[in-house]
């Protein structure tokens, strides 16, 4: 019996099978992890009130009343205010803003790095794979914190310096777990069937090759969220992070400082924002790699 030599590059697992985890995902989320579905919530809870900070804060972020300095809780002011009479609840939700547009936007161009560079290394191998592990060990070799506090140095505070040095930053670690998974891809049958068939490069890596690790690389990019909002509060702490007025929680710590025993509020409420919005993200990667990475090709 003759072959048909019309058989279809394209009839591997690109197109539905990493596709049923993800349909499946949340039905399974509710129904075996009560955790993760309520820090899935509690995340959607936090992003929305980022969104809606200008109509949920009672005030302006950078509103200052000499009349109202360093008062506790009250009616009017529900955590207080600052050594500026700035309302800290305003604060708090107005910082939300600016941690979701770093990490989102931070991790997303870390993932786009991740894939380019890991594909390029995973896929083609030899000289060019050379090439990239060395640039990754190479760049692995400096300590994270010094090469973000140079980068600010050279490109200056702002946050879209910030957005692109984690991206780098998260980025060229990550290009190392996805070549892993190419690694893997690549050696599947329909791989091989494709290059038999004719079918070029890139029609194997857009077709074959993301499909079949997208599921790692859904855990990879939420497994990255809170590490880029633990650093980019670590930097604006140290005050390289995003410049004044708009608030961010890690300056927010930083003035606190020197009134810390004067009113609890002014620490306790963005630190707690931070702790919060960091656990509900880790715990929800978990859940994630539960269901889509049952393999553990993503490891922390």
């Amino acid at each position: 019996m003759a072959i048909n030599s019309t058989l279809k590059t394209d009839a591997g697992p690109d197109r539905g099978a990493w596709a049923a985890p993800v349909r499946t995902f949340f039905s399974r989320l509710f129904k075996q992890d009560i955790l993760g579905t309520v820090c899935a919530g509690l995340l959607a809870a936090i992003v929305l009130c980022a969104l809606l900070a200008p109509w949920l804060a009672p005030y302006d972020f950078d509103a200052i009343d000499l009349t109202s300095l360093m008062q506790g809780p009250s009616w009017s002011h529900p955590l207080g205010t600052d050594e500026l009479g700035r309302d800290i609840l305003s604060r708090v939700i107005y910082g939300a803003r600016t941690s979701v547009i770093v990490c989102i936007t931070a991790a997303l161009l870390s993932l786009a790095i991740s894939v380019t560079l890991g594909v390029l290394s995973g896929y083609f191998g030899g000289r060019l794979d050379a090439l990239v592990q060395r640039f990754v060990d190479t760049w692995q070799s400096f300590p994270d914190l010094i090469v973000l506090i140079a980068g600010v140095a050279v490109l200056g505070p702002g946050i879209v310096q910030i957005i692109a040095l984690l991206g780098i930053l998260y980025g060229v670690a990550g290009s190392r777990i996805v070549r892993g998974a190419v690694l893997s891809a690549r050696e599947q049958l329909y791989v091989q069937a494709g290059h038999s068939f004719g079918a070029g490069n890139g029609h194997i890596i857009l077709r074959h090759i993301l499909p079949t690790i997208a599921a790692p690389l859904i855990v990879l990019y939420t497994t990255r969220l809170g590490g880029v909002i633990l650093v980019e509060s670590s930097l604006s702490f140290l005050g390289l992070g995003v410049p004044p007025p708009a608030p961010a929680w890690g300056r927010m710590l930083s003035d606190a400082r020197p009134y810390m025993f004067e009113n609890v509020c002014m620490v306790a409420a963005p630190g707690l924002a931070i702790t919060l919005i960091v656990f509900c993200v880790n715990i929800f990667g978990d859940s994630l790699r539960d269901l889509l990475d049952p393999r553990g090709i993503v490891r922390n």
